[in-house]
């Protein structure tokens, strides 16, 4: 009997952490193989939604995130500094934001 109730007190608990761990808030940030086109023109980056309004010129290239703060880019527009900005949410609210139950804030990643 007293067993049991050890199992069932270890259940609860892990249960509990479980919740926890699900609907504490964390700090989302962009992954760094996040896609973006770089402007060597103007030695820029632009998010893939952005470009249309971007006025970029010919000398683009397609990369990523982690490449583009390597060369030490800003972003082209106010556009893509919103488009890659973080937020703070839990897990539970990413997860339903990737299986498409909430829409994201940004498109881009």
């Amino acid at each position: 009997m007293k067993k049991m109730k050890i199992w069932i007190l270890l259940g609860i608990l892990a249960a509990a952490a479980f919740l926890i761990f699900l609907f504490v808030p964390r700090e989302n940030v962009p992954p760094p193989n996040t896609r973006v086109v770089l402007e060597h023109t103007h030695r820029t980056y632009i998010a893939p939604s952005c470009f249309q309004e971007a006025d970029a010129t010919n000398y683009l290239e397609e990369s990523t995130l982690e490449q583009a703060k390597e060369l030490n880019y800003p972003p082209h527009t106010d556009c893509t500094a919103e488009a890659f900005e973080g937020n703070v949410e839990s897990r539970f609210t990413s997860i339903l934001k990737e299986f498409g139950v909430i829409e994201k804030e940004s498109v881009d990643w």
